[in-house]
């Protein structure tokens, strides 16, 4: 299959891989996308494989940027569509009615485990909150309250030792002002049995969040997280070109996609400059891009240092390819902000979201950003999933009929001459059936984890 025009490179339907369609000469750039994926680092014959023994990244550290906006035309709106959702006292909107355990530090981890284990509330284990300094105390604040403010909770339990760096106190702080009906604090330290104390603020919760019913919300209301993971040669074919119709549609009605993992866009990230709505969001977007550059420099390590081995066996060779295949999630839209780790989705359309590939601790930005529910992608397969619905999109059939319990949507449908405007409507109406209630598998499985960036020592 040529995906583009203009590509020198086919792509083995049975096998994702890629094949010459001319000979190539030595030095040549290798075209896929449309895009340059590499250079050739030897002559390579018509027909012959294209991979890692013959194919080699372009990419380098430093780059210059210039704003040279393209507008493509936006999608309407194809009529009003709605998802029942809790619309709470704030405004907000959430698709879930959970009660969450949020702890300010890893020390309470079990305490809190065994409370989710009684009540049936839901906890998230993570290593930090103590013995951290600056941004990366800092970050882990600012996801924790993104948690905290998450609408996708109807009761939340905040749970801490009692001697740590971010204490109540100063976590409280950086939270702000919380409804104290909703959010409920406990320090283990100060009470003699923190399981009961837990015990009976969880039912409090419960008894609060039941005040709550499904009630008819514009799905202009919806924030929907994008992310892939286990990538392979269909991802960028199938998979990732469906979600970034589905994430116009969704913008075109006045929704929110967030996309993240920026070591992903190496290599493709003028694609999104290029759709930048303003000179401004272009530059905080080449900034996005030259800090996650720096913080690579930093650790002495090269930008290039990706595909994984799991992408390679699937069939992606350099980061370009990767990069120009993940960034079709985001669509044709207009980029509309930059966000940090921590920040909170505050404009309806496409914004960018700082973060690493790394799976969990993306989908973890994504939704402390505020995403409602996450399209997460893949060819090789996982079962990760977030503390919000996950929904795992196959970008071949083979992995869709063997993981069963993992995938939630086939796009390699695509790879059997299925119609790309109907499988999108498919995916729309799936999104919405979740919107409404239905569980993902992720959800079904219990396969909800949170991971939080560190860059720094800890002490």
């Amino acid at each position: 299959m040529q995906i583009d025009p203009r590509d020198n490179v086919e792509v083995d339907l049975e096998t994702g891989h890629k094949v010459a369609l001319k000979d190539i000469p030595e030095g040549e750039n290798v075209i896929k996308y449309g895009f340059p994926i590499g250079h050739a680092t030897k002559s390579i014959s018509k027909g012959e494989a294209v991979h890692s023994h013959n194919l080699k990244t372009n990419l380098t550290n430093a780059v210059e940027y210039t704003y040279s906006p393209f507008h493509s035309a936006s999608p309407a709106c194809d009529g009003d569509r709605s998802f029942m959702g809790y619309v709470r006292e704030d405004g907000s909107v959430g698709i879930r009615n959970d009660i969450w355990i949020i702890n300010t530090v890893g020390c309470v981890n079990k305490i809190a485990q065994r409370l989710a284990q009684t009540t049936g509330a839901e906890s998230f284990p993570h290593p930090f909150g103590c013995s951290q300094l600056g941004d990366d105390m800092h970050n882990t604040q600012k996801i924790l309250k993104g948690m905290v403010n998450h609408p996708n909770a109807g009761g939340i339990l905040v749970l801490g030792l009692g001697c740590e760096n971010n204490h109540m106190e100063e976590f409280c702080r950086v939270l702000g002002e919380v409804n104290p009906d909703r959010v409920k604090f406990l320090n283990s330290q100060d009470s003699r049995d923190e399981l009961a104390e837990g015990a009976k603020l969880i039912e409090e919760l419960g008894k609060y969040a039941d005040t709550f019913k499904r009630t008819p919300v514009p799905i202009s209301k919806l924030r929907v997280g994008l992310k892939c993971g286990g990538s392979d040669g269909f991802s960028g074919i199938t998979a990732n070109p469906l979600v970034g119709r589905f994430s116009d549609r969704l913008i075109a009605c006045g929704g929110s996609s967030v996309l993240t993992e920026v070591p992903e866009m190496f290599g493709a990230e003028t694609l999104l400059m290029e759709r930048c709505q303003s000179r401004e969001v272009f530059d905080k977007t080449v900034d996005l891009i030259n800090n996650f550059k720096e913080y690579f420099q930093r650790h002495g390590q090269v930008i290039y240092e990706n595909p994984s081995p799991g992408n390679k066996a699937g069939g992606i060779t350099t980061l370009e390819e990767k990069s120009l295949g993940c960034v079709q999630k985001g669509g044709r839209s207009a980029v509309v902000d930059v966000l940090d780790i921590g920040d909170t989705i505050t404009k309806n359309g496409l914004n960018l979201l700082n973060g690493p590939g790394n799976d969990i601790v993306a989908i973890t930005n994504l939704m402390s950003a505020g995403a409602h529910l996450i399209l997460f992608t893949t060819g090789r397969g996982t079962p990760v999933g977030a503390p919000v619905p996950t929904v795992k999109i196959s970008s071949n059939n083979r992995l869709f009929e063997n993981k069963p319990g993992w995938m939630d949507f086939n796009a390699g449908m695509l790879l059997n001459n299925k119609n790309m405007d109907e499988i999108a409507e498919q995916l729309f109406d799936y999104v919405i059936r979740v919107a409404n209630g239905e569980q993902t598998k992720n959800e079904i499985n219990g396969y909800k984890e949170i991971s939080i960036f560190k860059d720094g020592i800890i002490l």
